[in-house]
């Protein structure tokens, strides 16, 4: 039986489990899968937090993925982390890198359970600032230069890939070389924030082949997070990475809230199996009528009859759904140029729409040239920037 095939009935326990710690961050960027900014009052308290850690280790979680938001601005941050490698749960982390400090940097080096993942979505400031916010690439290279300077090898840098940055693939794998980093790409879905940027940002039908040959030429070094399986379809060439979309199945989203969704790209109340504050997360996991649902036979839809279906199997659910495309219909990057004409049958103001949005009010990059002088004012303050003095 192939992975492929014991995968998409599902597992006892997640093994790709995101956990969005916060909506807050410092930043503002337009492809923002969380529409992140804002701080939730109602997110999961440190002992909350702390109790769904045990759980994972009772499950047998092996690591969560940690991000936000932007984590590191939780002041329980560091305690969570202890916490959770103290009890077998290995974390692997995302941050745009403004609180890794020379110490912050030799402190994750010394640890064997923690991984860390710095954003960087262009070679280049003028290509990642456009996207991230002024100011952010300086930040995310000075937090790669902390971590080099520290010895932490084989820390993450992870780009989203758009049709600004396509160009950047070598210049993205020299940096990462630079500071002995592992390149990670990953897929840009109209999610979030991203749904109003889709059209804008997302890779043309010439650079997705480029992406796809570049990949297969140099991907076996390269992580992609699974997410590029819709180029399957070209057929030329292996692709690393299972060519499945896991959600439900054995991926799952944790929000800051406690709120479990099937994908981390798939926040709306559609893709919403329950939260972790009714009866905890193992039965959310393993027995809420969404994932029971996604785990079952699916229809591939008019795809089934594409030659190319066992390679992509009909693209990612996200980007399908915040298209307007039906879930067994093709991905809308679909390499065959299905997609192409199923959104041109699309009717305006059919689009489903991001459930929440916790964008910082005025929709502005904020400059990330802070630093953290003392914890927010009150527990139950939603300015991400709360502590925080220029």
């Amino acid at each position: 039986m192939s992975l492929v095939d014991e995968f998409q009935y599902g597992l006892d326990a997640p093994i790709c489990l995101t956990w969005e710690l916060t909506y807050a961050c410092n930043l503002s960027c337009v492809h923002c899968l969380s529409s992140s900014g804002r701080r939730d009052p109602r997110e999961l308290s440190t002992a909350e937090c702390k109790a769904l850690i045990d759980e994972f280790e009772r499950m047998q979680v092996f690591y969560v993925n940690v991000g936000g938001g932007e984590p590191t601005v939780r002041p329980d941050f560091w305690e969570l982390v202890d916490y959770a490698t103290e009890h077998h749960v290995g974390v692997k982390f995302s941050t745009n890198g403004v609180k890794i400090t020379p110490e912050v940097a030799r402190r994750l080096a010394a640890s064997d359970y923690v991984d860390v993942q710095i954003s960087l979505d262009g070679a280049t400031a003028e290509v990642n600032d456009h996207v991230r916010g002024p100011g952010s690439y300086a930040t995310a290279i000075r937090a790669m230069e902390h971590l080099a300077d520290a010895g932490f090898e084989n820390f993450k840098i992870s780009v989203v890939m758009t049709r600004h940055n396509v160009g950047q693939l070598d210049a993205f794998k020299a940096i990462a070389d630079r500071y002995g980093a592992q390149l990670r790409i990953t897929r840009l879905r109209p999610s979030g924030r991203g749904a109003d940027t889709w059209d804008e940002l997302h890779p043309t039908a010439a650079q997705q082949r480029s992406l796809y040959d570049w990949l297969v030429a140099h991907g076996e070094n390269v992580l992609t997070g699974d997410s590029f399986f819709h180029l399957a379809g070209y057929g030329e060439g292996d692709l690393p990475g299972l060519n499945l979309c896991g959600a439900g199945r054995v991926v799952c989203l944790v929000d800051p809230v406690g709120d479990v969704y099937a994908c981390p790209f798939a926040i709306h109340e559609t893709f919403l199996a329950g939260n972790v504050r009714d009866a905890g997360f193992t039965p959310v996991w393993r027995q809420s009528e969404l994932f029971t649902s996604l785990r079952s036979p699916q229809s591939g839809g008019a795809c089934t009859s594409c030659s190319a279906f066992d390679a992509c199997r009909g693209g990612c659910m996200a980007a399908k759904f915040f298209t307007g495309l039906p879930l067994d219909g093709p991905d809308p990057e679909c390499v065959r140029g299905h997609g192409e004409l199923a959104l041109a049958g699309v009717a305006a103001g059919s689009v489903p729409k991001p459930s929440l949005d916790h964008s910082h009010r005025k929709r502005k990059p904020v400059p990330v040239t802070i630093g953290m002088r003392r914890p927010p004012e009150r527990a139950c303050d939603e300015n991400p920037l709360a502590g925080f003095r220029r």
